[in-house]
């Protein structure tokens, strides 16, 4: 088992939005979803806050101890990939993708 190292120091801190009550009477599912997406944001954003700028530089053990880095929960393979889609490269270029 891998030893979460230190929170990042080094990140900007913004200030965050109110948390709103998630909406009533979707199915389990759409909660599920939905949170896994949040957490591939929050790991992509600190994969990519960290150098890492293409999929290929991110195997899940990357993204696992980001995760433990940062004070995530360690995040499943489908989330994993999920992470990766986030980090795409432009093709033409080899730089990341914008926009």
């Amino acid at each position: 088992m891998a030893v979460a190292g230190p929170p990042l120091q080094d990140l900007p801190t913004f200030p965050t939005l109110p948390k709103k009550r998630m909406p009533a009477g979707r199915p389990r599912e759409w909660y599920e979803s939905h949170n896994r997406r949040l957490k591939a944001m929050r790991l992509a954003i600190a994969l990519l806050n960290s150098g890492v700028y293409r999929p290929e530089q991110a195997p899940n053990r990357k993204i696992r101890s980001t995760a433990a880095r940062i004070g995530v929960h360690p995040p499943s393979d489908t989330t994993c990939r999920m992470v990766r889609s986030l980090i795409r490269t432009d093709h033409h270029t080899g730089r990341a993708a914008r926009g």
